[in-house]
């Protein structure tokens, strides 16, 4: 007898699934079963709910058959967004996916051919599959030329680094994501430049050309004015290298906060905003629709206020040249600083309060505070910067490239704790980012090259993926993975990555979710039962309940009579019956 194998299978069952929902949207909008479907803010189908709560609410929540469970929204599809309200998706090129074939294939390096070709994987192009991610932009650190594998120092900034392809390779991706429906962002440090960059090399030039005592003159190099100089040592400043100059034992010094490979530019300098507003012009001409603003603090050291007039220029600068582009800054600091940087303009900040291991969706899902705590948060920072710009746009994450990877976080974890934690950052409001990798629990942490490990696409070295496989960072060090690879995972319905894929369809189905503000219900909301409402304009408001305890939980329910969604992290489900919502074991579900 033939064997079929596990991911078939699910592809089967899949197609067979879709077969259905298309049907059943068929019928609901000839008016020929029951309620019309529920419309999304562009007149579109956003979801067809109510048939799977209906037989959720009748006993059917399980069908014969083993996996074959008819859920709460089983039959959601998204609604294509049009607004900077998404999911993002970060990728490290590097270490993301080598391409299969091209000249730069086995090199054990990632490229953007690579990405492309795993493209389908983050976003297939057809918001009826379930089989990708769902993630609708992309978020690439930085892809330009640069000495280090990182790529935060630039030595150009209107070019690819050669590692990762050509710019045909880009202009490739950046259409092939619009044709889904996606949007990229560009990781842009403009703290500072290499040491190898042409303009710092031309100050260097010139500067070993002084004769002793000679004075600088900018009108004959502007680019010495691009940094900060001075003649005495100081404080994050690194010594020039003056060997084989005109004035050996003149001594020279150069701001380098980051590390001497690092300097740091004048951004008081007209020239020096001048050639950012040609790279920005630049890359949104090529198509590019945001950036991600690195180290937006240490624009101007210990000086807040000019480091936000300098992100209010920038902003203004890049609304001018194309109004929707979306701009998100990392400010690496206490949740009470970082929001008054909203009072730039500037689209979204980081949400560092919630991430890493001691953020506040890792308290919850350690135990260490209710879910009450990560509801009243929630309205209490949303209130806190729309007090500072009213049209923010939340930048919740979970992980990045600087914090250790988050499967870390919980030990002897069998995948709950680390799902559960994944759909707490995906039911925050705003434009929400899921580090690569993240989606199947990938492990990594100590020195920021084991952070940025090669994406765990298959386990067998000579299976359909491993032509895609990276070597990782120089020095990095050996990363033992806690779950699967991302093929075995994509076979198993209760893997963290079905997990991960379902919360970001759930996130999609109803934009009330990403636009909305969060309310708090306070007469339910409790230890670790979180009750709370989202509506935007446009949008059907929502109800999200969580349960962050180990023991299922009953709430009675009034004013929201569908269970439109859920998220379990086990076998046990949520149900809806006679206005009582059960919720599972860090249990999360949606009501309308």
């Amino acid at each position: 007898m033939w064997k079929v194998s596990p991911v078939v299978q699910l592809k089967v069952k899949k197609i067979i699934r879709k077969i259905e929902a298309a049907l059943l949207t068929a019928a609901l909008l000839s008016g020929c079963a029951g309620p019309a479907a529920e419309s999304g803010p562009d007149g579109s189908a956003a979801s067809v709910p109510d048939a799977a709560a209906s037989a959720a609410e009748s006993g059917e929540a399980e069908a014969a058959g083993g996996d074959e469970r008819v859920l709460p929204g089983s039959d959601l599809v998204p609604v294509l967004s049009d607004d900077n309200y998404r999911t993002t998706y970060e990728v490290f090129v590097y270490s993301f996916a080598d391409a299969s074939e091209g000249p730069l294939a086995g090199d054990g390096v990632g490229d953007l051919a690579g990405l492309i070709e795993k493209l389908d994987y983050i976003n297939d192009g057809d918001p009826a599959t379930a089989e990708d991610l769902g993630c609708d932009s992309i978020w690439l650190m930085p892809i330009f030329p640069s000495p280090t594998y990182h790529k935060y120092d630039a030595t150009d900034y209107c070019s690819i680094d050669p590692v990762y392809g050509t710019m045909t390779d880009f202009e490739g991706l950046i259409g092939a994501c619009h044709e889904r429906g996606m949007t990229v962002i560009l990781d842009l440090a403009l703290n500072h430049t290499s040491t190898e960059h042409r303009w710092f090399q031309k100050a260097l030039e010139y500067m070993r050309t002084l004769e002793p005592f000679e004075d600088i003159d900018t009108s004959v190099e502007p680019c010495y004015s691009y940094y900060n100089f001075r003649n005495t040592p100081a404080d994050g400043y690194a010594k020039l290298d003056l060997t084989d100059s005109n004035d050996p034992n003149r001594e020279w010094y150069y701001e380098a906060r980051f590390w001497e490979g690092m300097p740091d530019l004048n951004l008081d300098n007209d020239n020096v905003r001048a050639e950012i507003r040609d790279i920005v012009s630049f890359w949104l001409d090529k198509g590019v629709d945001g950036f991600r603003l690195d180290a937006v603090t240490s624009y101007y050291t210990d000086e807040k206020l000019k480091s936000i007039d300098f992100l209010d220029w920038f902003n203004d600068t890049v609304k001018k040249l194309k109004p929707d582009a979306y701009l998100v800054g990392e400010a690496w600091t206490a949740r009470e600083t970082y929001a008054d940087y909203y009072g730039s303009g500037v689209d979204s900040l980081f949400d560092f309060s919630f991430s890493g291991a001691d953020g506040i969706i890792a308290q919850v899902v350690k135990g260490s505070r209710g879910a009450d705590y990560y509801a009243s948060q929630l309205a209490e920072e949303e209130a806190l910067y729309a007090s500072k710009n009213e049209n923010f746009i939340n930048a919740p994450f979970y992980t990045n490239h600087d914090m250790a990877r988050s499967a870390g976080y919980y030990a002897y974890d069998d995948g709950t704790r680390t799902k559960f934690a994944e759909g707490l950052n995906l039911m925050m409001g705003g434009n929400a980012f899921i580090y690569y990798g993240e989606e199947l629990g990938m492990k990594g942490s100590g020195k920021d090259e084991n952070k940025r490990a090669p994406m765990f696409w298959t386990a067998d070295e000579s299976g359909a993926d491993a032509a895609y496989l990276t070597d990782g960072p120089p020095g990095m060090d050996k990363v033992s993975m806690k779950f699967p690879a991302a093929d075995e995972q994509t076979a198993d319905p209760d893997s963290v990555l079905s997990y991960v894929r379902e919360a970001v369809r759930i996130r999609s189905a109803f934009p009330a979710i990403k636009k909305g503000r969060t309310v708090v219900d306070e007469n339910l909301t409790g230890g670790n039962l979180a009750v709370f409402s989202r509506e935007a304009e446009g949008c059907e408001e929502v109800c999200i309940f969580i349960n962050s305890g180990e023991e299922p939980c009953e709430v009675a329910v009034s004013g929201y009579g569908t269970l439109a969604a859920e998220l379990s992290v086990s076998a046990e489900h949520a149900g809806f019956q006679d206005g009582t919502l059960t919720l599972p074991a860090y249990g999360i579900a949606v009501m309308k």
